[in-house]
């Protein structure tokens, strides 16, 4: 199953996603991760100030569990996580 994921950074947190960025960017994008696509979000100036994410996993608790791995999660760069689960019809990659 695939959920759509937002997190929200927390209010002048710039600094710290910069700091574990590489770690996050790892994290993401290797071999064996659950994470399908991923990206900033933006402010009006550009700045990031969250993140986007599909994350493939079982169910809810799974995906909780694959949440808590992120290094910016580790860093508690967030203020608010909320996902949905999510239907990848348009241009999906094969196998999603």
């Amino acid at each position: 199953m695939l959920f759509a994921v937002t997190c929200t950074d927390r209010l002048g947190a710039l600094d710290m996603r910069l700091k574990h960025r590489s770690e996050h960017l790892l994290w993401a994008s290797g071999e064996d991760s659950p994470v399908k696509m991923a990206g900033p979000l933006l402010s009006a100036e550009g700045d990031p100030v969250g993140s986007l994410l599909v994350v493939e996993a079982e169910d809810e608790a799974a995906l909780r569990d694959i949440l808590a791995t992120d290094p910016y999660a580790k860093a508690d760069l967030f203020s608010d996580v909320f996902w949905i689960p999510f239907k990848w019809t348009v241009k999906a990659p094969e196998g999603l």
